[in-house]
């Protein structure tokens, strides 16, 4: 089949295109996919220049986000036939232990991430788990489906599950123009929250716009933090959706409103944060 390889880790030049890889070939309990569309993450970047978190083999097809259609099942598959058309569930956990019992497979201990752990959708065809596939919504292409499942699944675990954010609350998305950001954006607006995005230029801004934001403030700007505590009318923020790492987070931590929540799940510009801990 045809895919894109990495054979060492580095640049976007050591992804090789490949025209003879083998196509893998469903066991018990899988299911084979063709791959309609696949989308970039930044995950791709980070497994590329090979973060040592992942331990990711070589050569390895990178790839999280899948939508495709089911082209053969393996034994004992008995929910999905050939021709289903579906999206695929990033993340595959053991289904025993004790996380996986209680609805937590992102703690266990032998879980695994597609694309990054083991071969993703930068290729013709899959192997996944059946229980990993969901079907395809019809009001969505395969592209659209295909931006869905990390940003999203990500953006509601940190608004919904960990942060509680709850409808009337003031929500501040940083980093509104990307992926996560994105996601964060329309769930906490469905949610029923006072949605302020932060982004780094004026067509990124409308966009976030248009997404469900009530307000956006430009985070090049030094004081763009003194920008959102007005909005707030100096409330401060209820929860602040944080992604971005080390050059944000001590005025993200200053910005909270009592009984305010942050939850992170990056850090691109660093991994070491200083705060005055009296703003907990």
């Amino acid at each position: 089949m045809k895919a894109v390889r990495l054979h060492e880790f580095g640049t976007a030049e050591k992804l090789i295109y490949e025209t003879d890889v083998p196509e893998p070939l469903p066991q018990r309990g899988e299911v084979l996919v063709r791959v309609r569309a696949c989308a970039l993450n930044h995950l791709d970047i980070w497994v590329r220049n090979g973060i040592p978190a992942y331990n990711t083999p070589l050569p390895h097809i990178l790839g999280s986000d899948i939508a495709g259609e089911v082209v053969e099942v393996g034994e004992g598959v008995k929910e999905w036939r050939k021709g289903d058309l579906v999206v695929l569930y990033p993340i595959i956990s053991c289904g025993q232990c004790r996380y996986c019992r209680t609805g937590r497979e992102n703690l266990c201990m032998e879980v695994q991430v597609i694309g990054a752990h083991r071969p993703g959708g930068y290729a013709e065809y899959i192997v996944a788990p059946a229980r990993n596939l969901l079907p395809k919504p019809t009001i969505l292409s395969f592209v659209e489906a295909a931006a869905v499942p990390l940003v999203f699944l990500t953006a509601w675990h940190m608004l919904i599950h960990r942060a509680r954010l709850q409808p009337g609350e003031w929500a501040l998305i940083m980093g509104g123009s990307s992926g996560v950001g994105s996601a964060a954006i329309q769930i906490a607006k469905l949610r029923g929250a006072l949605v302020i995005a932060t982004a780094g230029s004026e067509q990124k801004m409308e966009r976030a716009l248009e997404l469900g934001a009530d307000a956006v403030v430009n985070h090049n700007n030094p004081e763009w933090w003194r920008e959102v505590r007005e909005k707030t009318e100096g409330e401060g923020i209820d929860v602040v959706f944080e992604h971005i790492g080390q050059a944000v987070f001590e005025p993200c931590v200053r910005l909270l409103n009592k009984g305010g929540r942050l939850v992170t799940c990056g850090a691109t510009t660093g991994q070491m944060a200083q705060f005055d801990i009296r703003y907990l």
